[in-house]
């Protein structure tokens, strides 16, 4: 009888935002530090995320499934030197001795003061552990920012096909598969990487309309042939200034280096074709309003993306809440501010709030707003994830209070916290569909929380370190020239 095969998984995840004001510590990842089987079993088991993914596939194959540390946090500023040293000597340390292949769950994105490329360095590191003969397949988010120093040391990398991301669980199934036939013998994986030259703003990348809709049809088409194993469009985060950010693209095949090859240049070369269409229009706050008034339906979403919380933004931008605050729509926002989160449940329910709110990051994100009104409700924030975006997953927002000041409902939460389910707002006794206008701090990710009520949606231009304005930023380090910063 054959030994049962042993799998590890191991994984730290985080989207590095550079001109995000702070810094990522070390502090922010014990709050999801599980370096421990059984709790990772306890947490992901059933849920529709990557963990969940290799969980439910290492059963289905009858893999001894052998986690190591995973952690993650919300997206935010650069990571610091102390920090991401622990965080590697910790990975590494828990990846165990007897395994015969294993899984890395990492974003693609991640910057630290010490390493631009923080996962390059991950699996350069791991490797040196386990040898240069154990298989280890990678899977990122289609934000990744990859390298040629990233694959260097991997054996396949399997990125999302989605956004929104709704298929982290397949994903991950995908990936473990490829680990498991490799492990067999069955299969020889071979990589090619190419980057498009490109620097595109997240909100060009929803993969259901053109023009990553061209390019993720395109990928899929060549995965049709059986020597390709996966095709892997990486949109990139242009919010990270490193040498290799930007769309790239990974083409991995069954033994065949020039097909690989010869693929990604093609997809390379279709998206520089496209890259005109990677464009997209904001409106200023008073167009937005002249626009929502106009229209018959409700609710209408207004997109704050410079604030985008799943981007690294500080959540607490108050552009779009000084002018809401005194509009005679009915509106619905969340804000974070953890003193005024404090404040309202030292108050408790029923009394009135007066404060200063939000704008505490730094100036860019705007001032504190005035704020007076009712505190209607309270909560720990917690709240678990039930709609297409990692269902099962669980949210924590934090001390919360909702506030209803004039026509706007304020949620007031102590965690910054993206809307990526709309479970974050029904938990706390709310009916989005009971507002004129929605405020979402996020790209695009919202329609997975907000996407089937919506009866129009609005993309303002406000400042923030997730503007899709790209010439705004001072870029130090991103390798030039590339599209569109410089003429080409």
């Amino acid at each position: 009888m054959s030994q049962q095969i042993r799998i590890g998984v191991a994984g730290i995840y985080h989207e590095t935002n550079s001109f995000a004001p702070g810094v990522t510590t070390l502090n922010d990842f014990k709050q999801t530090w599980i370096d421990k089987s059984e709790v990772y079993f306890n947490k992901y088991q059933g849920t529709r995320t990557s963990m969940g993914g290799t969980i439910d596939s290492a059963k289905v194959n009858d893999i001894d499934l052998l986690p190591g540390l995973y952690t993650e946090t919300t997206p935010s500023g650069m990571v610091t030197e102390d920090t991401i040293g622990s965080l590697i000597d910790s990975l590494v340390e828990s990846i165990s001795d007897r395994i015969d292949g294993l899984i890395l769950i990492l974003h693609g994105a991640m910057v630290s003061e010490s390493y631009p490329d923080v996962e390059a360095e991950i699996v350069n590191r791991v490797r040196k552990k386990v040898g240069i003969s154990l298989p280890i397949v990678v899977t990122l988010d289609l934000h990744a920012n990859t390298s040629e120093a990233l694959i260097k040391h991997t054996n396949c990398i399997v990125g999302y096909d989605t956004y929104p991301h709704v298929d982290a669980y397949e994903r991950a199934i995908e990936a473990t598969d490829i680990l498991i036939q490799m492990i067999k013998g069955k299969i020889k994986p071979i990589m090619a990487w190419e980057s498009s030259r490109m620097l595109v703003p997240p909100q060009t990348m929803m993969t259901n309309k053109t023009p990553m809709k061209t390019l993720m049809q395109y990928a899929s088409e060549l995965e049709k042939n059986p020597k390709i194993l996966n095709v892997t469009v990486a949109g990139g985060f242009p919010f990270s200034d490193i040498l290799d950010a930007g769309m790239s693209f990974i083409v991995t095949t069954d033994g065949d280096e020039n097909l690989a090859k010869k693929s990604v240049k093609e997809l390379s070369q279709l998206a520089w074709e496209l890259r005109e269409k990677f464009t997209f229009e904001e409106v200023s706050l008073q167009q937005a309003y002249d626009w929502t008034i106009q229209q018959n339906e409700r609710p209408i979403i207004w997109v704050e993306g410079s604030d985008n919380v799943g981007g690294g933004s500080p959540a607490d931008a108050t552009h779009v809440l000084s002018f809401l605050v005194e509009s005679d729509q009915k509106s619905l926002m969340i804000v974070r501010d953890s003193e005024v989160a404090l404040k309202a449940h030292i108050l408790g329910v029923g009394e009135n709030l007066h404060c200063k709110l939000g704008g505490k990051s730094d100036g860019l994100h705007g001032e504190p707003v005035e704020i007076k009104g009712l505190i209607r409700l309270l909560s720990d924030g917690k709240f678990k994830h039930k709609g297409p975006y990692m269902a099962g997953k669980e949210g924590d927002m934090g001390r919360t209070a909702v506030v209803d000041a004039n026509n706007m409902t304020i949620v007031i939460t102590e965690n910054r916290i993206p809307p990526f389910d709309i479970n974050h707002v029904k938990s706390i006794g709310i009916d989005p569909e009971a507002y004129q206008i929605i405020v979402v701090k996020a790209a695009i990710a919202w329609k997975t929380s907000f996407g089937d009520i919506s009866k129009g949606e609005v993309y303002l231009d406000t400042p923030g370190c997730c503007s899709a304005n790209l010439q705004y930023f001072n870029y130090n380090n991103i390798k030039r020239p590339i599209y569109p910063l410089d003429p080409m």
